[in-house]
């Protein structure tokens, strides 16, 4: 089974992915900030008991993967594909994840909530993406009765996330609008409209590959529906920008030297840092998106992209960072050198 960042999806020029997630607490036990440690066991156990009695109505049945069971490397590999918060791996004791087989649906226990709902999909799918979170919010609800107010919404423990503790967001590449300098102000914009722009892994992080994630920031008084609508309005002004500058980027003599010669770097280098490998790629998609490189397909690209980062090309054991590095090349000439479109 391919996993959902193995595929490309609508508007793939620009959007890499669309994350759904949604925050949610049980009734009548400390937040998990406030939590001892039975009481995580505790809870982790009442949440797998209700994953367990929900799986008939899944669309995917989700694997149950208690956190300190997993290696280090494993753990930020998990960060790597977008599975789970740097925050969420740092404390894994009384911590547990499930996961479905494509990856496209997890729920994280104990984090800074005491649920949380993802569902992952390639392209721009805000609301295919939402009405399966919900659908799982729903059978999970049946035994968990999450913590609800009439006035406040869904209970969080960060007030952030009150309302519907809906956080929805996407992944962009936008190396044009990195280039022409121009999505600082685009960024405080956005602030006014009650979305943010961030890095590639989330808040405090920096966008590598031109990666940015696009997201809601506001829960209370809002409607679902009507944040999807907001998020999604405004992505598709951020990739006409994108797809305006990426034309005349393209035109340009020195700009397409640059396409051509990552893509020559990418498919003849023995050694690759995952830091230039980012970078050539980048290059290397927006060739793809503006047609001068024919060839090659966004399916392939993104793949790379997850499985060449250091901890998840390490799960079967840690590799020295030269010979890591040199793997990167392998696996990267070898897709770059037959993929087809």
């Amino acid at each position: 089974m391919k996993k959902w960042y193995e595929k490309s999806g609508p508007q793939a020029d620009v959007v890499i992915s669309t994350r759904v997630r949604l925050a949610r607490n049980l009734p009548d036990i400390p937040f998990p900030a406030r939590m001892t440690q039975q009481q995580r066991r505790q809870m982790e156990e009442t949440v797998r008991q209700a994953v367990q009695h929900s799986q008939a109505v899944l669309e995917k049945p989700l694997h149950f993967e208690p956190m300190d069971t997993l290696s280090q490397l494993a753990a930020i590999s998990l960060v790597e594909r977008h599975l789970a918060s740097p925050e969420f791996i740092t404390q894994r004791p009384g911590r547990a994840l499930f996961l479905s087989e494509d990856e496209s649906v997890s729920v994280m226990v104990g984090e800074e909530d005491h649920v949380r709902i993802q569902v992952m999909q390639e392209g721009m799918e805000l609301t295919q993406a939402y009405r399966r979170a919900s659908a799982l919010d729903d059978a999970l609800n049946t035994s968990l009765h999450f913590a609800f107010d009439s006035r406040l919404g869904y209970l969080t423990q960060c007030p952030t996330n009150l309302g519907t503790g809906l956080r929805a967001s996407l992944m962009l590449h936008l190396p044009a609008l990195q280039e022409g300098g121009v999505l600082g102000r685009i960024a405080g914009d956005l602030s006014k409209l009650g979305l943010t722009l961030r890095g590639t892994y989330g808040e405090g992080s920096q966008a590598v590959g031109a990666l940015y994630q696009l997201s809601n920031q506001v829960s209370l008084g809002l409607k679902e529906e009507e944040a999807l609508a907001n998020l999604q309005s405004i992505a598709m002004q951020i990739m006409e920008q994108e797809r305006a500058a990426r034309a005349e980027l393209a035109q340009r003599l020195e700009q397409q030297d640059r396409i051509f010669r990552s893509l020559g770097i990418l498919r003849s280098a023995c050694v690759l840092s995952s830091e230039e490998f980012m970078k050539r790629i980048s290059a290397v998609r927006m060739g793809v998106s503006t047609g001068l490189i024919p060839d090659i397909s966004y399916d392939t690209i993104h793949t790379l992209i997850v499985q060449t980062q250091p901890a998840t090309m390490m799960q079967n054991g840690r590799i020295p960072p030269a010979q890591r590095d040199a793997l990167r090349a392998k696996l990267v000439k070898e897709a770059l050198g037959c993929a087809a479109k």
